[in-house]
């Protein structure tokens, strides 16, 4: 099945008869230092593997356990930050919004414009975020069907902008628990536009330590290796040089020091899939 092509910076696209695309970095922006260490040390790694690379972190967690959980630094300062990433590492930038007001100053600097999987069907966010002109990534709820995603797609489609992008993170299984149905990719990508699979989501334990997130790291590996066999266009993964230390989603990102082995496995499949 193709899917259309994306352009979200010149010489980076998704799509049929290009590379896998790889979104990667912290959950949240933890400090200044934090975020610029991993900016740096996640370009240079896709470098050396020719992969292209998008990095994210959110300037805001809206969605957390406690209302004590730590959410980020904010908008205004969250973007600054961004924009000396965007600037001084010369990589493209994807961040969420959780309301129409964060658009606008979001489009001024991210390249993506992703909106999360709670507000997926959000109509007004996801006509505001098209309204940009932005490539859109649209994560799909826990609860929804993968072919209900194509109400989605078309409320963004309504305001002529088709840079759209959707994203598999998991299905809800009964309490604090996700799972990965692989026919939600080629369902999705049968509506013809780009899938990406979020590798570090699918693996959380929504609320499993009872205050907190918990997750399952330690299968990255596995479903990262399936879903790209199953066939999706993009890989998105929260990575961490410190998973125990992080300040969100710890238990379900992948540590830094595990990177290098997964990207050696990934391109030995990509060799030997011809589905793209």
């Amino acid at each position: 099945m193709k899917v259309r092509e994306i352009e979200i910076i010149e010489n980076i696209k998704i799509g049929t008869g290009n590379p896998l695309l790889f979104i990667a970095g912290p959950c949240v922006i933890e400090s200044h230092e934090h975020v610029f260490f991993m900016a740096e040390k996640l370009k240079k790694i896709f470098a050396d593997y020719n992969m292209p690379f998008i990095f994210k972190s959110s300037f805001d967690k809206a969605n957390r356990s406690t209302v004590n959980s730590y959410r980020g630094p904010g908008i205004d300062e969250g973007l600054e930050i961004l924009v000396e990433i965007k600037k001084k590492y010369d990589i493209p930038i994807l961040t969420d919004v959780h309301e129409i007001s964060h658009i606008e100053k979001v489009a001024e600097v991210a390249d993506i414009i992703q909106i999360p999987a709670f507000l997926c069907r959000q109509t007004d966010l996801l006509i505001e975020a098209g309204k940009t002109g932005k490539p859109v990534n649209i994560k799909k709820g826990q609860f929804m069907a993968p072919w209900n995603m194509i109400g989605l797609i078309n409320k963004v489609r309504a305001t002529n902008n088709s840079n759209i992008m959707v994203t598999e993170r998991g299905v809800s299984f009964g309490y604090n628990n996700l799972v990965v149905d692989f026919r939600a990719f080629p369902i999705m990508r049968a509506t013809g536009f780009p899938v990406i699979f979020d590798a570090t989501h699918s693996l959380q334990l929504p609320g499993g330590q009872g205050d907190t997130t918990g997750g399952m790291s330690e299968y990255i590996p596995q479903l990262v290796r399936s879903a790209i066999a199953c066939g999706v266009d993009g890989v998105f993964m929260e990575i961490h040089d410190n998973p125990s230390k992080a300040l969100c989603d710890g238990p379900n990102m992948l540590s830094l020091e595990r990177l290098d082995k997964l990207l050696q496995q990934i391109k030995k499949i990509e060799e030997i899939c011809d589905w793209r």
